[in-house]
């Protein structure tokens, strides 16, 4: 079949102009008036100039791709009068698992609408697919291309209009639009907090009180300096392992994802299984604190808690557990100890869902190049922080359709206010980043990928190689993490000299993690130490049901010593600051 250019060239031109109509949108909502918003759309017309270029080398592949999709498109026409006859006609496309936006009957029962939504589903489907196979494109460059693509995509579902939604269409009807003029207070209400952005509200900001709702753990802030806030947590049992615990969340959030609901808490579950623990609470930076960097919150802040513990408890060793991006951090702060040849501080270290190699970023990869890293670091320098709001809303386009197209339905076209939920809560209480920091994240972790290499990172004047961090790990990852790909993370620990065991829970960054013994809700798989392969890995694992929480409690046994008497949370030596969550916690954006 031949396929005329200038036709090819003007179906490709007015695609692609619409594709940068409804992402200019979504941009400059993410970095009005900054270099960014001009980085990604020079990024993308770039991205999609050598699609364009490399389509047109192929012109046949083009003209099949179209001829499935016609041919797929009198299919769906043919089952949409089929079903006008008989009922019980199967539908030629179905919606993918996971995929809630088309649950109400009339999608599927009614022959209009269904057709719409099959109409729909072949669009993104052909067109993801025209992405994937067409030769002669690298990997990263089809994950941006597929990322746009699926932004523009998801945004003109037809789930997301009220005249091609069934369920809007009946509920604005019967309740003569008293919806949507619910949905406009709602609106409203989200506008007038969110700044230079639109910010949709997950859930009532009012709905929790930290350290009486979430964050509940009794315990007292014992330390505290210009990065964080050092918890102690009230013993539950009458004696305790002697080595402590020390708890290190992301930076990027606050550390109550580790101590929501008594019934969810990683902390409570900690203390009530005869640990002392502590737990680090950062600050919520403002641009005052523009110039801490990385290297900052490895020495004031990871190793300046571990010295407090010794002072607090006399122990010169603790177990420490860091999650995300913290795991890198605790994973530097060891590598720091052996580098600069000084006492190893941390007996062993379990490492929750943490990157060490950046190669594999993930979907964050859209990202990950010169010019858009460039244009990030200006607008960090420029405002003195990223804004924590900022970096919610990027994230929730990593998972567009459950994150932010189902609250924007929801909220503004329903009209329903957001069901309280701790950890959408949570979700919502954004952190800033300091601008220091997270330029040294984009550029020296995820763009250069320099941590893996020997002494290409410098903390505090002393260059640091993870080959020599020789502690024991406890590496946990998820399969169904967006942030930090598994197989990636499983990549990263054979860049060390440590004894790892590997373990991959079922779902995903969070819910994969915080997934208590008493929920019974995800499995896990453990096996051989993390080398080679991941996927041949995987394939020799053992799967067990239940939370991985008892499985990494008897790991960490291994560590803890003999018992103690239970420590006291306030002595007259040591009074403690006052009660836990603590005060750097309640600072909101």
């Amino acid at each position: 079949m031949d396929i005329d250019n200038k036709d090819f060239t003007q179906t490709m031109t007015a695609w692609w102009q619409y594709n940068q109509d409804l992402y200019s949108i979504f941009s400059a909502n993410l970095f009005k008036n900054s270099p960014v918003q001009k980085a990604l759309n020079e990024q993308s017309a770039e991205d999609f100039g050598q699609w364009a270029q490399e389509i047109t080398k192929q012109p046949e592949l083009f003209a099949k791709q179209q001829l499935n999709w016609w041919q797929e498109q009198l299919k769906i026409v043919q089952q949409t009068w089929e079903q006008s006859v008989n009922a019980s006609s199967e539908e030629v496309i179905s919606t993918e698992r996971g995929d809630k936006r088309f649950l109400a009957s009339e999608w599927q029962d009614n022959p209009w609408f269904s057709y719409i939504k099959q109409s729909y589903l072949l669009f993104g489907q052909s067109l993801l697919d025209s992405i994937r196979q067409t030769p002669g494109l690298d990997e990263k460059l089809k994950e941006r291309l597929e990322f746009f693509a699926r932004q523009v995509i998801n945004s003109i579902s037809p789930s997301n209009f009220i005249t091609t939604n069934p369920e809007l269409l009946k509920l604005t009807i019967e309740s003569e639009g008293q919806n949507l003029i619910n949905g406009l207070e709602l609106f409203k209400k989200d506008m007038a907090k969110s700044g230079d952005m639109l910010r949709i509200s997950m859930t009532n900001e009012n709905a929790y009180e930290l350290g009486k709702d979430l964050a509940t753990t009794p315990g007292r802030v014992v330390f505290q300096n210009h990065l964080f806030e050092l918890i102690q947590y009230k013993a539950t049992t009458k004696d305790v392992y002697k080595t402590p615990l020390l708890f290190v969340p992301p930076y990027v959030n606050k550390f109550y994802i580790l101590d929501l609901k008594e019934e969810n808490s990683y902390v409570k579950w900690a203390v009530d299984n005869g640990h002392t623990v502590f737990m680090i609470s950062w600050k919520n930076p403002d641009p005052s604190m523009s110039e801490i960097g990385f290297d900052d919150y490895v020495v004031d802040g990871v190793i300046a808690a571990l010295d407090e513990i010794e002072k607090l408890t006399g122990e010169a060793y603790v177990n420490a557990i860091g999650y995300c991006i913290a795991g890198t951090l605790v994973a530097t702060a060891m590598a720091y100890f052996t580098s600069k040849r000084m006492k190893q501080k941390i007996k062993s270290a379990t490492l929750l869902t943490t990157l060490l190699d950046f190669s594999q970023p993930g979907e964050l990869g859209v990202f990950v190049n010169e010019g858009t890293v460039s244009a990030l670091e200006a607008y960090n320098r420029q405002n003195g922080v990223m804004h924590g709001h900022l970096l919610g809303v990027s994230f929730s386009m990593l998972r567009e359709n459950s994150l932010y197209w189902n609250y924007y339905v929801n909220n503004y076209l329903k009209g329903q206010p957001p069901m309280d939920l701790d950890l959408l809560y949570w979700n919502g209480d954004s952190t800033n980043l300091t601008a220091k920091c997270h330029n040294f994240m984009l550029r020296d972790l995820y763009l250069e990928n320099r941590l893996i290499e020997t002494k290409e990172v410098d903390i505090r004047g002393t260059k640091i190689d993870l080959a020599k961090v020789k502690q024991p790990i406890y590496a946990l990852s998820t399969r169904d993490d967006h942030i930090a790909l598994w197989q990636a993370t499983f990549k990263g620990f054979q860049f060390t000299s440590s004894k790892t065991t590997f373990v991959l829970g079922e779902s995903g960054h969070i819910a994969g993690v915080i997934n208590p013994p008493k929920a019974d809700k995800y499995g896990f798989w453990s096996g051989p130490t993390p080398e080679g392969d991941a996927n041949a890995w995987l394939e020799k694992a053992e799967h067990s049901k239940g939370s991985w929480w008892p499985h990494w409690g008897k790991w960490i046994t291994q560590f803890t010593e003999e018992k103690v008497p239970a420590r006291a949370i306030k002595t007259k030596a040591n009074p403690g600051i006052y009660d836990a969550p603590g005060e750097y916690v309640k600072a909101r954006l």
